[in-house]
């Protein structure tokens, strides 16, 4: 194992032993067996070592969701990215907790792949006509109510000791996000709804990847999608 990687694995190992949830630079290089100086120059200080370490951990838990087969209904997907995610926090407190730690100065790159892995499944649901809101606001809304719930579980358990907790708080979540199917809704309202969805969010195009010009174009074409599905 390379050196880079080996104190990784030992910090990520004293990490979860920690009852503090911190670990010193002294113990890594010990549990590496390593010099100090070795590990300042692969990651320049502590806060970098703690940075690689969280996504190190993360990547573990990110992995499983890269590999995972899409399901039919996004909607299910969803609830199961959910309820991964809290359950990764509950097996790994020390590191979820680090991973929204404000001290920690260099962000790790897992949170923004998280939040990336999260709106490709909400962009199906948006392209079904099943959301209330623009994938990115929904995206925002989710990650931080799982965010928020998951760090309540990890550092008041007893204030928040049911972990069903999350359950609720995940139901609420997406009822306030998602449009509910109603009997006798056709082909055309599920058009019409993604059209609107797609047209709420014309501006994040802009300028990439459409220009202005293309932007105003693709939303005279949405605004006919109503239209027509009305008259169908």
């Amino acid at each position: 194992m390379e050196t880079r990687s080996l104190i990784i694995e030992a910090t990520a190992g004293l990490l979860a032993q920690s009852p503090s949830g911190d670990v010193s630079t002294r113990a890594v290089c010990e549990a590496a067996g390593v010099q100090q100086p070795v590990l300042y120059r692969l990651f320049g200080d502590k806060d970098g070592l703690l940075a690689a370490t969280v996504d190190h951990v993360w990547d573990q838990y990110l992995a499983g969701k890269r590999a995972a087969e899409k399901s039919e209904d996004p909607l299910q997907d969803l609830r199961a990215g959910w309820d991964s995610h809290t359950a990764f926090a509950l097996a790994h407190p020390n590191a979820y907790k680090l991973m929204f730690a404000p001290a920690l100065r260099s962000v790790p790159e897992a949170a923004e792949e998280a939040l990336r892995i999260l709106r490709e499944v909400l962009e199906r649901l948006a392209a079904q006509g099943r959301l209330r809101v623009t994938p990115e606001v929904a995206a925002n809304m989710v990650m931080t109510a799982n965010t928020g719930v998951a760090l309540a579980l990890v550092t008041r358990p007893t204030l928040y000791p049911d972990p069903g907790l999350s359950v609720l708080v995940r139901d609420a979540i997406h009822q306030a996000i998602l449009l509910e199917p109603r009997a006798g809704t056709t082909a055309g309202d599920v058009r019409a709804a993604a059209a609107a969805t797609l047209l709420s969010s014309l501006d994040e195009l802009t300028p990439q990847p459409f220009t202005s010009a293309e932007s105003a174009l693709l939303g005279q074409w949405l605004a006919q999608i109503p239209a027509s599905g009305s008259s169908a």
